[in-house]
């Protein structure tokens, strides 16, 4: 970033924080800086095609940029490529007005300027957002009937056990699937599933219609693809909805990961994925 100035770094990185400011759940590393020439005015130079990243140096700036912001506890950057501010980092830019100062904080906290492989967490940070979007794009063209199987196959991988599954039939009420926790349902619970994927993400009316239909000894799961409003997922919480669990897409992910030697051949197939080994630099 030598052609890039402090203060200018500071700006930059403040711009960050106002998209951030007003979305507790972040923004994907995508929208934000896609937002960003709509936010401030670039020049020529930050427009210009970074050949490392092949994208416009402003983000390669911004991404090199942040890196101290998470060193700091400011910033957080998830591994699916989502953004958003702690708590200290709302804390710091109250304290400090000037960007430039404020920028320079950071520094001083991460000592980012010791820091001798920024280039390889930049790069790691890119390489594991580019990894989920595709896994995320494969998921999201995938039928409703493929996730539903998806789903079950995540289920028998973490040992319960599918006694129905809703035929392809598009009318078949709001049941998706039921599970129990033992081979012949002798315990004294059932699981109901749903399964929303439309795209779009559920809304409070939307689950409290899925809960309307569990029974006192039922409780359910609610697969969305498309996430969850953000009412819903503040509401979740409390003691009326204690008998329902909210998945997500990535919640789903993270558990077909942690569960993935206990796969059936045949559901690895319908979600073929690959390890591969990536250099990280030491913590």
């Amino acid at each position: 970033m030598a052609n890039i100035t402090l203060h200018r770094v500071g700006e930059l990185v403040r711009c960050v924080f106002e998209l951030l400011w007003s979305r507790p759940d972040g923004l994907s590393a995508r929208e934000l800086l896609a937002s960003i020439p709509e936010t401030v005015k670039l020049t020529d130079y930050e427009m210009g095609w970074s050949l490392s990243t092949n994208t416009p140096r402003y983000e390669k700036v911004i991404r090199m940029a942040t890196l101290p912001l998470v060193k700091a506890g400011w910033l957080v950057k998830s591994e699916r490529g989502r953004w958003y501010i702690t708590e200290e980092g709302r804390q710091a830019s109250r304290r400090f007005a000037n960007a430039q100062e404020m920028y320079a904080e950071a520094l001083r906290l991460s000592e980012s300027e010791k820091q001798t492989t920024p280039e390889i967490l930049m790069s790691l940070e890119i390489v594991q957002e580019k990894a989920w979007q595709l896994i995320e794009r494969y998921l999201q063209e995938r039928k409703s009937m493929e996730i539903r199987r998806l789903l079950a196959d995540l289920m028998e991988a973490m040992q319960y056990h599918i006694t129905w599954i809703a035929p392809v039939e598009k009318k078949h009420g709001q049941i998706d699937m039921v599970m129990n926790t033992d081979p012949i349902g002798a315990k004294s619970y059932r699981i109901l599933v749903q399964v929303k994927h439309k795209g779009q993400p559920v809304t409070l009316e939307g689950t409290k219609s899925f809960l309307s239909v569990l029974g006192p000894n039922d409780f359910g799961l609610l697969l969305s693809t498309g996430g969850f409003t953000r009412d819903v997922i503040e509401q979740m919480s409390s003691q009326t909805y204690l008998k329902i669990n909210a998945m997500d897409l990535e919640k789903f992910f993270d558990l077909w990961i942690k569960n993935f030697r206990q796969l059936s051949p045949e559901a690895k197939a319908r979600l073929p994925l690959k390890q591969i080994f990536f250099l990280s630099p030491p913590d």
